[in-house]
């Protein structure tokens, strides 16, 4: 059985954004490679003011600030990525 890790990905989806589409299949591409099974969940930036919000990040594998801003809350995006960084979440930004 395969392990699944799920990516939370900051950022507000456009699938008509290059940069967003290849994100998907960056992480798809990249589990494949290892065996594993990912699941990708994009977090809209403005749902990430609330701190009830950014508490719940416990149940991601990891954490992806995704490129192509502008975001439409800057807020939200700095305040996730500060989190995931006070709480040692395995992340990266593009």
């Amino acid at each position: 059985m395969e392990q699944e890790l799920t990516v939370g990905v900051i950022g507000d989806f456009d699938a008509a954004k290059p940069s967003h589409v290849a994100t998907n299949e960056a992480l798809k591409h990249a589990a494949d490679r290892l065996g594993l099974k990912v699941k990708v969940e994009w977090l809209p930036t403005r749902s990430l003011v609330p701190l009830e919000a950014r508490m719940q990040f416990d149940r991601f594998d990891a954490l992806w600030a995704a490129p192509g801003s502008p975001y439409r809350s800057d807020e939200g995006a700095l305040l996730a990525i500060r989190q995931a960084r006070l709480w040692g979440t395995p992340f990266i930004g593009t």
